[in-house]
């Protein structure tokens, strides 16, 4: 089967490979053939080594598919189900998954690194990035990563939900939990930062301040729903014109990067909250002051996966996609075959797209 192979960090470009094989289902995982698979900002940090992975890897964490196979153990979904993939599954039994915290889960995390999920020609073991491997016809995972979906969700639409779509909106619902009436700041308008400001607007803040450096995404970002746009450097007029120089209630930073993190705190009011939700690397380190952690009363959030329950909150998408709350088809601004990826890449290093999604036959 077809799919897009790394042999380590570093690199700019995925192997296309036609030569892979999925390894099992065990009697607790499924076989899936991926039907829909995004392109995401996070790809890019497993090319470049950003996000750590074990090698060689099959690229690709946000898809959804068809159920093909199921080990004799599995209950939750059979031979058929369109399910949306979770690249943390929850195994439901450790201290996070029992205190309701699912999202926090590493037991499948850790699997991954260890437990080859695909062989490549000559039988060389290949893992699949988060576990996954979502740039493959065909993968196999845990029960416990299938989200079954309803049949009439489109693939492409039901790929989002798996990553773009949950951390994003799950960011504002589950982490910030945005009140009716609020200011809000969004850094970063790919993507994730889309889906912010979709589910900031869905949440019904008052304002909605989208920031990015690329003007050409101001227009984007205010046909999801952002009231106001600024690069960088005008956001703090912005700031002071919404918020009569106060700052906003939540500040939004979906870059993944200490400047942008610094950015969303200086935008947050004293006392407001500061939601990381991009994904930066180890060894940049951002710096706060003694003084200020206590005496602003700002609040440093993380938002791993939005905070999301996928079980719970994939049909709670869905039905804001339903209600026309949530805008899926204008976020994936390009779609693509399998040979296309490496130029997918490029594009999206270029920041020419917000979701490209490949589409498998």
């Amino acid at each position: 089967m077809r799919a897009a192979v790394i042999q380590g960090a570093g690199v700019k470009e995925v192997e296309l490979r036609d030569d892979a094989r999925t390894v099992g289902p065990d009697p607790a995982e499924v076989k899936v053939k991926i039907k829909a698979t995004g392109v995401c900002h996070s790809d890019l940090s497993i090319l470049s080594g950003t996000l750590p992975n074990s090698y060689p890897a099959v690229v690709g964490h946000e898809a959804a598919g068809e159920v093909i196979e199921v080990g004799e153990h599995v209950t939750n979904v059979a031979p058929g189900d369109h399910v949306v993939i979770s690249w943390t599954p929850a195994c439901g039994l450790c201290p996070d998954c029992v205190a309701g915290r699912p999202f926090l889960c590493v037991k499948y995390i850790i699997e991954g690194y260890t437990k080859p999920r695909f062989r490549l020609g000559d039988d060389t073991p290949a893992y699949g990035m988060a576990g996954c491997g979502t740039w493959a016809e065909e993968m196999v995972v845990p029960w416990e990563a299938c989200i079954k979906v309803a049949d009439d969700v489109p693939y492409d639409y039901a790929a989002l939900l798996g990553c773009g779509i949950s951390t994003g909106v799950g960011a504002v619902f589950n982490t910030a939990r945005v009140r009716p009436g609020t200011a809000v700041a969004v850094v970063g308008c790919g993507g994730v930062g889309l889906s912010v400001i979709q589910g900031a607007r869905a949440a019904g803040a008052a304002s909605i301040l989208a920031i990015d450096p690329l003007e050409s995404k101001h227009e984007i970002a205010r046909r999801f729903g952002a009231t106001h746009t600024a690069t960088p450097e005008g956001a703090d007029e912005l700031r002071n014109l919404l918020t009569a120089g106060q700052g906003f209630d939540y500040a939004f930073e979906v870059v993944g990067r200490s400047a942008t993190i610094r950015a969303a705190w200086q935008l947050a009011r004293r006392g407001g909250d500061v939601i990381v939700v991009g994904a930066g690397a180890a060894d940049d380190n951002v710096r706060f002051n003694a003084f200020e952690l206590l005496f602003d009363g700002k609040n440093l959030r993380a938002s791993l996966y939005g905070g999301s329950d996928l079980r719970r909150d994939v049909p709670r998408f869905v039905d804001l996609w339903r209600a026309g709350k949530l805008d899926l088809e204008s976020l994936i601004t390009r779609r693509i075959r399998f040979e296309d990826l490496n130029d997918a890449i490029a594009t999206l290093e270029r920041g020419d797209a917000i979701r490209q999604v490949v589409l498998f036959d």
